[in-house]
């Protein structure tokens, strides 16, 4: 009796697990699971590419001002300068006489105005 009893728990056991495995796998194969998943690994992806191009910019970014400064260097561009510059050139501000005059700060037009009118277009 306790023979049958044990091998029918063991079956009911095995059965309960097989069961539960079964339905855990159908469930990860249904499709919104699936772009869940797919969504995830996106991500996760988009990451990674971004934590590399992000290395990349900023060795680019080392390398470039290495040999800028390799460049300047050898074209002397880096070195120091003996003498003063000279001061900076003040501009004469030029009137414009063609311009219409001014008036409180507004512009005042001195040109005939025309109103627009759609109507009288044809």
């Amino acid at each position: 009796m306790f023979r049958r009893t044990f091998w029918f728990t063991t079956g009911v056991a095995a059965g309960v697990w097989a069961t539960t495995k079964v339905n855990r796998k159908l469930k990860q194969l249904t499709p919104e699971h699936l772009a869940v998943a797919a969504a995830h690994k996106a991500i996760e992806a988009g990451g990674r590419l971004k934590d590399r191009a992000v290395d990349f910019a900023l060795e680019v970014r080392d390398h470039m001002d290495r040999r800028e400064a390799e460049l300047g260097d050898a074209l002397g561009i880096n070195a120091p300068v003996d003498r003063e510059l000279p001061a900076p050139r003040g501009y004469a501000v030029i009137e414009n006489r063609n311009s219409p005059p001014y008036v409180e700060g507004r512009k005042k037009s001195t040109y005939p105005t025309y109103p627009y009118n759609r109507n009288e277009d044809h």
